[in-house]
């Protein structure tokens, strides 16, 4: 079961990487990959970004170093409740085509969370 938390984790980090990398760093190139950035304050679209870098990060750091172990499954939390309100977002824009990847980060993260508590 070890093995298989550490590969969805790695999963998630270079899904959540990727999104966070363009929404917090890249934010034109962020527009006119997903619609609903040009509807949103930058600002938003950047801390989303960051709390998904920074949530990144936590759900391999302390796992891995043994330092603080509990913050894996607090981050994988964290990050499933970003994709659980983005989710919602889409819905509420009728944008059904973006819900499925929320919906697939969503469960893996809730996995990751239950496994690792």
């Amino acid at each position: 079961m070890n093995v298989v938390l550490w590969i969805v984790q790695g999963i998630l980090v270079v899904g959540f990487i990727y999104s966070g990398w363009l929404k917090a760093f890249e934010y034109e190139k962020a527009k006119t990959s997903w619609t609903w950035v040009k509807d949103v304050p930058k600002g938003l679209v950047f801390f989303i970004g960051l709390a998904e870098l920074i949530g990144a990060i936590e759900l391999i750091l302390p796992q891995a170093t043994k330092i603080a172990p509990v913050l894996t499954p607090i981050a994988a939390v964290g990050l499933a409740a970003i994709v659980f309100f983005g989710a919602i977002f889409h819905i509420r824009r009728k944008e059904y085509r973006d819900i499925g990847v929320n919906i697939v980060f969503l469960a893996l993260a809730l996995f990751v969370a239950i496994g690792r508590f």
